[in-house]
């Protein structure tokens, strides 16, 4: 495989502008491989910085804030074993809103045939497949999913298939139709707090929720979250909350005796075993990203890509850049 000397980037130049840059192909180092990019999922924990936040500092890192990446092996660093030039892969990395990236060859993990063709961010999927395994979610249990994109999605097919009864809150009618597609008992529309409230009370039996998961990452429906979960029952954070501090109603949990898991995993090996199991999920079928992955586009259309992950539009669930 010829590797150029140099590749396109997008560059982060300040609130809502990327400019594309020319910069030098990263070169593996002992240990690590170097990947030619296909494409790159958009994360919505991407939104905030884009946005601009009073800490940031400019111009960002070439690739900067694309870590949902896959494509192919283009060469490897010394003491590499078990990965070779030409691999199909998906991997965790760091700066991939670009054509090449560097990773890890520990935090690489190869595709298989059956996923040829496809378009395969892997990160995603185990960051849910990460918090289904926190939620501790059991057969028979009523599980309440506030927020559904993505995540929210595919954490409502994990639940179904664990044999649990999944009650799906959103905003959006499309994502709520998508939920029951994916096995939701019931849905709810998130636009009253109360009426929402109430709502889970009554499919409940006046019980609340065993387990339920937060995929938004803003304060009301953490707020909506904790009072949805039953006493002894567990709150996941799934949302990722980096737009400032958070308050939380502790009496009302001290009160439950609620367990709380933040469910965003830092732990190498926990996040690639995610990963290995999330590229078992989608290879055997378990997971079709098909319906989820519904916005494809250039590298220079970046910051339309996020305007979409922002606004989400229609039936819009997550974007991707394709290479």
């Amino acid at each position: 495989m010829t590797i150029p000397s140099f590749m396109r980037a997008a560059v982060l130049e300040g609130p809502q502008r990327f400019s594309m840059a020319e910069v030098p192909v990263p070169r593996p180092g002992p240990g690590a491989v170097l990947i030619r990019l296909e494409g790159c999922g958009v994360c919505a924990s991407n939104v905030e910085p884009w946005e601009g936040q009073p800490w940031s500092t400019w111009p960002g890192a070439p690739g900067g804030m694309g870590h949902e990446a896959w494509g192919r092996i283009a060469a490897l660093g010394e003491g590499v074993e078990g990965l070779s030039v030409g691999d199909r892969v998906t991997a965790l990395t760091e700066r991939s809103y670009a054509e090449y990236d560097v990773a890890p060859a520990g935090m690489v993990v190869p595709l298989p045939a059956s996923l040829d063709g496809l378009p395969v961010p892997g990160e995603p999927v185990a960051c849910a497949v990460n918090i289904f395994v926190r939620s501790d979610i059991r057969a028979g249990q009523t599980v309440v999913i506030v927020g559904i994109g993505f995540l929210g999605t595919i954490l409502t097919r994990l639940a179904v298939d664990a044999g649990a009864r999944v009650i799906a809150v959103s905003r959006r009618a499309e994502t709520l139709d998508l939920a029951r597609r994916m096995g939701a008992a019931e849905t709810i529309p998130m636009d009253d707090h109360w009426r929402i409230i109430e709502d889970v009370k009554r499919l409940t039996g006046d019980r609340m929720a065993d387990r339920v998961i937060e995929c938004v990452g803003k304060q009301w429906p953490l707020d909506l979250a904790g009072e949805l979960v039953a006493e002894g029952g567990r709150l996941v954070i799934a949302g990722y909350h980096q737009d400032g501090p958070r308050q939380v109603n502790m009496q009302m949990w001290n009160w439950k005796g609620i367990d709380i898991a933040s469910a965003h995993e830092r732990d190498a090996g926990v996040r690639i075993a995610g990963l290995r199991a999330a590229v078992d999920a989608m290879a055997s079928g378990r997971l079709d990203l098909g319906p989820l992955l519904t916005g494809s586009y250039a590298l220079e259309d970046l910051g339309a890509a996020l305007a979409a992950t922002r606004d989400k539009p229609g039936s819009f669930v997550k974007a991707w850049v394709s290479l």
